[in-house]
C-alpha cells in the first residue's frame, strides 16, 4: 500500500521531531507545520491522509485551523487528531465540535499517537477496497 502522508502541526520542535521520527519509522510519510495558518496551507497543498493538530499554537490555534480546514474543499473527510497539553474541562468537546475526529491530551505516548492515526485511517482504507 502507498505510504500515507501525515501532517503534524505543532509549534514545539521536540514534539515535532519525536512524532516525525516515530511515524517515519512506522512507515508513514510526514510533513510538518508550526502554526495553524501554516497547517491549513500545507494541508491544502499536500492533501495529507491524516492531520495531527496541536491546539495551542501561535498565530492561529488548532481549533481555528480545524474549523477552517473543515470548510475547505477536499478537507472535510481528512481525519484530524487534536492534541493538547492543557486538557481543561470542555477541551475535548471544543475540539470535536470544531471538527476533530479524535482527541489526545499530552503527554501522549508515541504508540498511542500511532494507534490513533491507524484507527482513523482504517475506514478510508476499507472504503477504497470495496
Amino acid at each position: 500500500r502507498t505510504k500515507e502522508l501525515i501532517l503534524i502541526a505543532d509549534d514545539n520542535e521536540t514534539t515535532l521531531e519525536a512524532f516525525s521520527d516515530y511515524l517515519l519509522t512506522s512507515g508513514f510519510r510526514v510533513i510538518t507545520a508550526r502554526n495553524g495558518k501554516e497547517a491549513i496551507t500545507t494541508a491544502v497543498d499536500t492533501k495529507p491522509s491524516a492531520i495531527l493538530m496541536d491546539i495551542n499554537m501561535p498565530e492561529m490555534d488548532g481549533i481555528e485551523a480545524i474549523r477552517a480546514l473543515r470548510e475547505t474543499e477536499h478537507m472535510q473527510n481528512v481525519p484530524i487528531i487534536a492534541i493538547t497539553a492543557m486538557a481543561m474541562p470542555g477541551d475535548k468537546e471544543r475540539c470535536l465540535e470544531a471538527g476533530a475526529n479524535q482527541y489526545l491530551s499530552k503527554p501522549v505516548s508515541l504508540r498511542m499517537v500511532l494507534q490513533t492515526i491507524e484507527q482513523s485511517l482504517q475506514p478510508a482504507l476499507y472504503e477504497e477496497s470495496t
